[in-house]
């Protein structure tokens, strides 16, 4: 998760990137977000391809995830979903040629 994290966020000092990994793990223990293991298998039953970036953000009062997925032909999958639930919130595509 801190190399994810640190593909999102290049230009966060380290410092940041310490916190921003600790305060992952602290949601992650606390229950209040699924590991990422579980949201990988549910992205995987929306979209099947290569993993590039996820993003944990808080949006309207609940932790939400933006996954990059690209497909074999090249349609870049972003899927917005909920960090606590899992629930596929809103499923975006970008082909090569967008």
């Amino acid at each position: 998760m801190l190399l994810t994290t640190a593909l999102v966020c290049p230009a966060v000092s380290h410092g940041d990137d310490r916190r921003e990994h600790d305060r992952i793990l602290e949601l992650r223990a606390s229950g209040e977000i699924l590991p990422m293991a579980e949201m990988l298998e549910r992205a995987g039953q929306v979209v099947r391809g290569e993993f590039i970036e996820a993003e944990l953000e808080r949006e309207g009062g609940r932790h939400v995830y933006e996954l990059k997925i690209l497909d074999a032909d090249g349609v870049l999958h972003k899927l917005y979903m909920d960090a606590g639930t899992g629930e596929l919130l809103q499923h975006r595509r970008r082909g090569p040629r967008d």
